[in-house]
């Protein structure tokens, strides 16, 4: 193995191992309501305080350019072992308390100096293959994110709800452990002197600003479905009157999730040879579509719903690597870092309004047209993508493949 992939593949496990942070709340919460009778707002805020402090985190990391500024392993490892602490004192607080809420908060600013310094990082070693690279490390992140749902098929009701926390910190501290040995592909440029307004860089350059449009609209509609897809298979499957079907809308959910790494690793190679713009549009317009039907599968035939989900999973997620590889690829080599910590900030934060969204959607128009809504992202995000495949600037995507 050559030292390029051997560095590549150990950023990917130190990233995976590092992420389990953000989703072990997930699996815990089950066991915290059953033992302390954690109500539906606690348990809530249990997971999204993590997705709030990453904005929060991104938004201060951009604004004084940390990102550029620190070295990558240094703040990589430094974020990494916080986070780990925070994640670890939960044990020790009452699962109740606001201390918890607050702990998941700091884990998430933390992530701020862990996800977007991986995808700066591996993309030193990017020579006509930045697609694939970045790609490869959202695919393992993608099925890194779906590991809590194989936990729901487990009876885990004599399992501590503790060894869970701190297996993750204890994976998140072996992430510090290893991330030394990641090899950088290339000397990182000088920082550009302090100034502030740089976090603005994003959309005064046209061609970022369209980049970053595309970005949003998918994650409009990325995590909205990840959020709830469990809980839309279960009820479908419950009024189909399917025998163990929570059994089968866990499994379901896990592979629905799961197979968005597959799609990612697909597209990136496919990315670097037609197109980064190419294969956005394909990826947004297949999974808009599968927004816009799949509810009309509710209550239906378990097995075309799964099908369809399947689908919806693939290119729900084909299309991410890519706009952060349109950003590194458009970016000075000295703000790759800011830029694409400025995108993965407010990216996540429109995530949190449609994650909240789509109960009301529930409610209004049913589960049948529930999910319609979040087709609305990708429209506007292959409309973002069009435009940007216009300009000359597009020509440094892909190697002139746009």
């Amino acid at each position: 193995m050559t030292k390029k992939w051997r560095s590549v593949i150990l950023l990917a496990i130190c990233q995976v191992m590092a992420l389990s942070l953000w989703f072990s709340a997930t699996a815990v919460i089950p066991a915290l309501k059953a033992e302390f009778g954690l109500s539906g707002l606690q348990a809530s805020f249990f997971s999204s305080a993590v997705a709030i402090g990453f904005v929060v985190g991104t938004l201060i990391s951009a604004i004084f350019s940390l990102a550029d500024r620190i070295p990558p392993k240094l703040f990589f490892a430094t974020a990494t072992l916080i986070a780990a602490l925070a994640n670890a004192l939960i044990t020790l607080l009452d699962p109740t308390s606001f201390s918890v809420i607050f702990m998941r908060f700091i884990t998430g600013v933390c992530m701020a100096g862990i996800y977007p310094l991986g995808m700066k990082m591996v993309s030193t070693w990017a020579i006509r293959d930045t697609g694939l690279l970045v790609g490869l490390l959202v695919g393992a992140l993608t099925i890194g994110s779906a590991f809590p749902h194989i936990l729901n098929l487990l009876d885990t009701s004599g399992i501590d709800w503790k060894l869970t926390l701190i297996a993750s910190s204890l994976l998140a501290i072996g992430a510090c452990g290893l991330i030394p040995l990641v090899s950088l592909g290339s000397d990182m440029p000088k920082a550009p002197p302090f100034d502030p307004s740089l976090a603005f860089y994003a959309w005064q350059n046209k061609s970022l600003r369209l980049a970053n449009f595309g970005y949003f609209g998918h994650m409009w509609e990325l995590y909205a479905m990840w959020a709830w897809i469990g809980l839309f298979l279960f009820e479908s499957f419950r009024i189909n009157e399917l025998e163990n079907g929570q059994f089968y809308a866990s499994l379901g959910t896990f592979a629905t999730i799961a197979v968005g790494g597959v799609g990612s690793l697909i597209a990136g190679i496919a990315a670097d040879r037609v197109g980064r713009t190419t294969i956005t549009i394909l990826a947004m317009a297949v999974s808009g579509t599968c927004a816009v039907t799949v509810g009309f599968m509710f209550g239906g035939s378990p097995l075309l719903l799964i099908i369809i989900c399947l689908i919806w999973g693939i290119s729900i997620v084909a299309d991410s690597a890519q706009f952060s590889t349109c950003v590194i690829e458009l970016s000075p080599r000295n703000m790759i870092g800011t830029m694409l910590t400025i995108q993965t900030s407010i990216g996540f934060l429109i995530s949190l309004a449609t994650i909240h969204l789509v109960p009301l959607f529930v409610e209004t128009v049913s589960w049948r047209y529930a999910f319609a809504a979040l087709a609305i992202g990708p429209l506007l995000g292959v409309i973002a993508m069009i435009k940007l495949r216009a300009l000359p600037e597009s020509a440094s995507l892909a190697n002139g493949r746009r």
